[in-house]
Formats: structure tokens, sequence, C-alpha cells
């Protein structure tokens, strides 16, 4: 007999909302939707609210915005909603008095093939360490991160010159497709659940920050790439240009790789009337658009006409 679901959808970036869209679509039955609270953004840091949000209001959905889950007022605001399965993209780590609380459990969708890539930033690191396939996950969540019971997985491709945005946007339609396949199984009391099956080679989807998402440029001609292209658009590679006296921290986002012999230091600026590129050791990185401290991001080309670059310019 086919179980009638009440659902509460908890997410927060646009990621979250193709999956909210395609089980409204499917007609399921939403009883809540849990987001972030609304935060101060922009010059005027007037109160931004989630992409999540934003949708669950146009669709006249409850909206539910803790900003403690294990408060009282939330559990008990939780609990008047009557669901009995909770879906999770996106969101942050529930306490256990939240996950367990539904008669059919707490899944999460997770942009990765598990248990590679447990973590924050799954997309940006598997095109960061030149995966050439990732994937996505359903799992019903436990006292840890991305480590429950796996339900479903879809492998994806990642293109040679694909960006983490084209990725997430691909692995977004797909992981909401996956989603909705994972509901109908539980709705049909079909789910079948698999451990994760560990091993020493595990990678992890660590949290971006400053420190890594800085380029190296002594690393090799496809590592460099690979970073660029990983952290293109958010948050971007960056590096400090050194041209004379000044020291600029600019971002870069697109590069070509050209593989070469040469005599020239590594971090070497080397540019022409159009182009610039970066020696590295097996060759240049061709640098496509940049972004320089307090300027929009430009073409290189852009960069050129406005920019005069000493004969002793370097990437630092």
């Amino acid at each position: 007999m086919k179980r009638t679901l009440r659902i509460v959808f908890m997410g927060t970036p646009e990621f979250a909302v193709s999956t909210l869209k395609t089980l409204i679509e499917n007609q399921y039955t939403i009883v809540g939707v849990i987001t972030a609270p609304d935060k101060p953004a922009g010059r005027g840091q007037k109160l931004s609210e989630s992409a999540v949000k934003q949708y669950a209001k146009g669709n006249k959905l409850n909206i539910l915005q803790p900003t403690n889950l294990k408060s009282d007022v939330f559990i008990n605001k939780l609990k008047a909603l009557k669901a009995n399965l909770q879906i999770v993209v996106a969101f942050r780590m529930l306490p256990k008095v939240v996950w367990q609380m539904p008669e059919y459990g707490t899944f999460n969708l997770h942009a990765s093939l598990l248990p590679n890539y447990r973590g924050a930033a799954p997309i940006n690191w598997a095109i960061i360490n030149g995966e050439t396939t990732t994937g996505v996950s359903t799992f019903f969540i436990d006292d840890h991160i991305d480590t429950g019971e796996l339900i479903l997985q879809e492998e994806v491709s990642i293109q040679p010159n694909e960006t983490v945005g084209e990725l997430h946007d691909k692995l977004m339609t797909i992981g909401s497709e996956l989603v909705l396949k994972t509901v109908v199984l539980i709705s049909e009391n079909k789910a079948i659940t698999r451990a994760q099956t560990v091993t020493a080679k595990q990678k992890t989807a660590y949290k971006l920050n400053k420190d890594n998402c800085k380029i190296d440029w002594n690393k090799s001609l496809d590592d460099i790439y690979n970073k660029v292209r990983g952290l293109n658009p958010y948050p971007a590679a960056w590096t400090l240009l050194k041209n004379g006296e000044q020291q600029l921290n600019v971002k870069i986002y697109a590069t070509q790789k050209i593989e070469e012999s040469h005599q020239f230091p590594v971090g070497k600026i080397i540019t022409s009337k159009n182009t610039m590129k970066v020696a590295v050791t097996q060759g240049f990185i061709v640098l496509k658009e940049i972004k320089l401290p307090g300027k929009r991001k430009m073409d290189i080309s852009a960069l050129l006409n406005g920019m005069t670059f000493h004969e002793n310019s370097e990437m630092l």
C-alpha cells in the first residue's frame, strides 16, 4: 500500500530550489520549509532572503527560519507539522532530535558519489582534484556528516573544461531527479539502503577558505588550470600580482593551458598586445578573465588596455 507523505523540506541556496520545485510539480505535500534566517548583504546591508525562502514564499509554503535547531520553540513547531518524511538539500548539520523525528526518516542529497567528497564543497573539490566523474547521492542522515546509509546514487561525467558553475547546474538538475526517485521508493516502502564503504583513498570536500583558494604557481600545469575552473565563478581562485612596486590581490576566473618548455622563472608574467600568460613548470597558464581589487571582472584585453606591466612583473 502506498504511503501518504507529509514532507518537511530543508535547504537554503539555489541548488536546493530545483529539488523543492520538482517535489511541488509532482504534487507532493510540503507541510513546511526550513531555511536559513535572513542575512544582511551588500553595501546597504539590507536583509537578504535565501533562494529557498524566495521560492517557498512564491508558492505560499509554510516557512520556518530557526537560528537554533535545538530550541524548544523550533522543535515544537516542527512536531506540530506532523511530517513523516524530511528531505535535506544544502542545509546545515541537524541535531538527532530533528532528524529522528519523522516516521520514514530524514534523507539528504549530497553532490558527490559518497563516501568520496564528504563535506562542504564537493563540487569544487571534484574539479580542483581533476576528477573525470562525480555524481549525486541520497542517504539517510545519522549522527555524523555525510556518513549515513546510501539509498540511490547516479554518476555524472565531468568535461575537461567544465567549471564548477557549470557542473553545479548539471548536478542540481540530476540531483532533484534523484530525490524524486528516492521519494517514490520511500512512498512505496521499497527503499533498500547500503552502508558506505570507506577506503584509505577516500577524498574529502574541505570547506573553502582563503588559503586553499590561493594559486600555487609551483604546482603542475593541470593542477593550476583545475584550481581556477574548480573555483569559477565562486569563490574564485586568487593570487598576488607584483608589478613594479605595486602588489595586487587579484582573482582569476578563466585560463587556458599551454604545455611547452621554456627558460622563464615560475610566476613570470609575459604580455603582448592582447595576451597575458604566466610561466609555470610545464608551460604557460594563459589568463582570460581577471578581477582587480575594487573592479569588476574583465577579460584580459580590457586589463591590458588600461594597465602597463613592468618587465619584472610576476605572480607570487
